[in-house]
């Protein structure tokens, strides 16, 4: 299921503080910014009321952390969940089976240099003809992004041609676009089947 806040900026983060756990307690003070703080918590709260809702899990959940860093809930790995969030809205999502998401602002104009860096030449053709090219440029990245974090590896420097794998073929995105077209998110979930071709350990 998937969680969002569209307005973290209005998060009390006394109250928030009190409730979430000693753990994300403690990441979301190592923010400077009172900005990142609420959106730290309100992606952690965003999980535990999944959790509440649909497992009954009452206690705020405590991280372990696995290859490359991805957090698994500690006490309950067999449930399936990732967090994200953006300067507009913070995003959870929980499955029965391996999730990545990423959301993102829609930032006007593209940033031409991350789109030639992170995008094959057709992806670049379809930013560049599209009728909002900011849009197609955050679907684009989304996918990306939410596609790393689906298998756990992290930045990688084959973002032209991840979309275009066979690791990526088995892959199930689902993406959205805000009503006010402020910011973009993007669901990978599936079972893992292969490894994304360039992105092996030796």
């Amino acid at each position: 299921m998937i969680y969002i806040n569209a307005h973290p900026d209005e998060l009390d983060i006394g109250l928030a503080l009190q409730r979430v756990s000693a753990q994300r307690r403690e990441a979301a003070l190592r923010y400077v910014r009172e900005s990142d703080r609420k959106l730290s918590l309100a992606a952690y709260l965003l999980l535990q009321e999944a959790l509440e809702k649909e497992y009954g899990i009452t206690e705020p959940p405590v991280f372990a952390f696995g290859h490359n860093g991805k957090p698994v809930l500690r006490d309950y790995p067999q449930i399936h969940f990732n967090l994200s969030h953006c300067f507009r809205a913070a995003l959870c999502v929980v499955a029965d089976t391996p999730v990545g998401c990423d959301i993102e602002t829609v930032e006007k104009p593209v940033d031409m240099d991350l789109c030639n860096h992170c995008c094959s030449p057709a992806e670049r053709e379809s930013v560049l003809s599209s009728a909002c090219p900011e849009v197609e440029f955050c679907l684009l990245w989304t996918r990306k992004e939410a596609l790393l974090k689906w298998t756990g590896e992290g930045l990688t420097d084959h973002l032209p041609e991840l979309l275009s794998s066979p690791g990526a073929a088995s892959a199930h995105f689902e993406s959205v676009i805000s009503p006010d077209t402020s910011y973009v998110y993007t669901l990978c979930r599936g079972r893992i089947e292969q490894p994304v071709p360039g992105l092996e350990k030796p």
